[in-house]
């Protein structure tokens, strides 16, 4: 990863130790700050819009899968994505830096909000992007990434994605199994805030960023067919949550 992600991992690693690999609690999360993180209006590659309003009848999805960076770009280069953005999600801080995240003390996971058109690409197979794009059997770990920001998770905007990701959850652990993984501890709950990520984190790895930028592929080579996740009609569009 580049030097950032390195220098605040060495940091982290020194301060708080194996502490980084166990969630913290409300009680003991970090403050935050009631003020948004500034991004751009429009996404880097794509020339979309990064944060809502989104056009009509786009869908939201958000997942975490270790180092954003290289999440997200697999993202945005899939067919039918409207937009991409960075951020952090599932834990308690309001509005939390990346140094902060990366301290283990706001029990936020590196996260990637996909909004994209339901007519072009369903959400199972946003799923199947997911599972074959990281390992989802390390917990608290990507590779050499450690610490609760690395998490799995998959979180759902309603009640159909939650049965999709339960679905498709079941039958890539048979998968995996057959492939001698051990367990998925992938999260997978409804979602609650994103916080969008500091701006140079947007699209990081785009050509007008960092075109030499590099986020290694966890991926487990273990192939998750569309087949495997039944769509079960339209999801329904949602209101994200800014």
């Amino acid at each position: 990863m580049a030097s950032i992600a390195v220098s605040c991992e060495e940091k982290a690693v020194a301060l708080f130790g194996l502490h980084k690999t166990r969630m913290t609690t409300a009680a003991d999360a970090l403050a935050g700050r009631p003020e948004q993180m500034p991004v751009a209006a429009r996404h880097a590659v794509l020339g979309t819009p990064l944060a809502p309003p989104y056009p009509p009848g786009a869908e939201v999805a958000e997942f975490a899968l270790g180092c954003f960076w290289g999440a997200e770009r697999t993202f945005w280069e899939t067919p039918g994505v409207i937009s991409t953005s960075v951020g952090y999600e599932g834990g308690f801080t309001p509005n939390p830096s990346y140094e902060e995240v990366c301290s283990g003390r706001t029990g936020h996971a590196e996260a990637v909000r996909v909004v994209f058109d339901p007519a072009k690409v369903t959400y199972p197979a946003l799923l199947q992007v997911f599972w074959e794009s990281h390992n989802p059997t390390q917990g608290m770990r990507q590779g050499n990434d450690m610490g609760t920001q690395y998490r799995s998770a998959i979180f759902t905007a309603n009640p159909q994605q939650q049965a999709a990701a339960e679905e498709s959850l079941a039958m890539y652990q048979q998968r995996l199994s057959d492939a001698g993984y051990g367990a998925i501890t992938t999260e997978v709950g409804p979602a609650a805030s994103f916080y969008f990520a500091e701006d140079h984190h947007q699209q990081y790895l785009s050509a007008g960023k960092n075109p030499n930028g590099y986020c290694p592929d966890h991926g487990t080579g273990v192939s998750c067919p569309i087949g495997v996740v039944k769509a079960s009609g339209p999801l329904g569009a949602i209101e994200p949550k800014s």
